[in-house]
C-alpha cells in the first residue's frame, strides 16, 4: 500500500468526509494515479470557525484526503489529525486565533494557502510534505453554502442540511461557483471514478452541485461507480434503501454505471442497472473495510 500501481488506471474520487478517505484508502491499493475531488461546503467545526474568520475554502475534508494518501507511517500524517482537545472558545469573545478545538492539519492548511496565495498551490505543497501518492482538488476554489429544499421548507449550511429529513434537491450558494480546473482535467482523464461512500447530499452531491463537476463526471467516459452507505444517516437519508439513493443523484443529474453495495448492510430496494453486491464492510460492520473495497473496486474499472 506505500505506493501507486505503475501502469494502474487514472481514479477520481468524489465527495467529501470519512467515506471519502475510505475510498481514497482503497483506491490507492490498484491505481496508477488518484485525484480527490472535494466539496467545499462544510461549516462545521474547526473548518467552519476557520473558513468564518479567515474566508478560505473549509480544510477539514481537504485534510482527511491527505492523510488517506500520505505516506505510510508518517509521523506528520498522525500529527495532521491531532486535535487540541478542549472546549472551543466562544468565538463572540473575539478568540479568532486561539488553536483550541482545531486539528493541526486544518492550521497548516490555512497556513500554506496564506503563503502561496493560491489554495490547489498550499493543498500541493501539503501533498509533498505528507509524502502523498495522489493528488487532492477541492470541487470549487471558493467555499459555499449548501442549500437544501426539503419537506420542512429550505435550510441553508451542510451542518442544518445533515440534520434535515425528508430532502428534495440541494444547491449552492453562489449556485454556480467555476470549477477547480483540475478536478475538471481528473475527471475527463479518468478511467474510473468512484462516487461515495459517504453522505448523500452533504457530502457527495455537495460536490456534485459544482455545476462544472455535474458536467466533466455526465462527459467523462471513465467507468462511474457509486458506492453505497452501509445505512441511512439520520435525519439526512433516514428510511433511504440503496434505490433511494440512487433515485436522489438522478434527481440532480447524475446517472452511474454501476452501483456497488453490501446487502447485509444496507437494502438494496428496486435498485435499477447494474447493481454489484460484495461483502464490504470492516470486522464490526460500521465501516467500508479498505482492503475488501479495493478488491471490490478494481474490478469494476472500466
Amino acid at each position: 500500500m506505500s505506493g501507486l500501481r505503475p501502469g494502474g488506471p487514472r481514479v477520481v474520487a468524489v465527495g467529501g468526509g470519512h467515506g471519502q478517505a475510505v475510498t481514497l484508502r482503497a483506491v490507492r491499493r490498484y491505481a496508477g494515479e488518484v485525484t480527490a475531488v472535494v466539496s467545499v461546503a462544510d461549516d462545521g467545526g474547526s473548518s467552519g470557525r476557520l473558513r468564518r474568520q479567515l474566508g478560505i475554502v473549509p480544510p477539514g475534508d481537504l485534510r482527511m484526503c491527505l492523510v488517506a494518501l500520505a505516506r505510510p507511517g508518517s509521523a506528520l500524517a498522525v500529527a495532521f489529525e491531532h486535535r487540541f482537545d478542549a472546549e472551543s472558545p466562544d468565538e463572540g469573545t473575539g478568540g479568532h486565533d486561539d488553536y483550541v478545538g482545531h486539528a493541526l492539519g486544518n492550521l497548516v492548511l490555512a497556513g500554506l494557502v496564506a503563503a502561496t496565495g493560491d489554495v490547489q498551490e498550499g493543498l500541493d505543497e501539503a501533498g509533498r510534505l505528507l509524502g502523498a501518492v495522489g493528488r487532492v482538488v477541492p470541487a470549487a476554489y471558493e467555499p459555499v453554502v449548501l442549500k437544501a429544499e426539503a419537506g420542512c421548507g429550505e435550510i441553508e449550511g451542510q451542518t442544518a442540511v445533515m440534520a434535515t429529513a425528508d430532502i428534495h434537491h440541494v444547491s449552492l450558494v453562489p449556485a454556480d461557483p467555476p470549477a477547480a480546473p483540475a478536478a475538471v482535467e481528473a475527471l475527463l482523464r479518468a478511467d474510473q471514478v468512484v462516487l461515495g461512500p459517504g453522505s448523500l447530499y452533504t457530502s457527495v452531491l455537495a460536490a456534485v452541485a459544482v455545476p462544472g463537476i455535474a458536467a466533466a463526471l455526465r462527459a467523462t467516459r471513465a467507468r462511474r461507480v457509486y458506492v453505497a452507505n452501509l445505512r441511512p444517516q439520520r435525519a439526512e437519508t433516514e428510511g433511504y434503501d440503496v434505490a433511494a439513493h440512487l433515485a436522489g443523484l438522478r434527481a440532480h443529474g447524475i446517472d452511474v454505471d454501476v452501483v456497488l453495495a453490501d446487502p447485509a448492510a444496507i437494502e438494496l430496494g428496486p435498485a435499477s442497472g447494474t447493481l454489484v453486491v460484495e461483502p464490504l464492510a470492516d470486522e464490526a460492520g460500521t465501516a467500508h473495510d479498505p482492503a475488501r473495497l479495493a478488491v471490490a473496486l478494481a474490478r469494476l474499472v472500466g
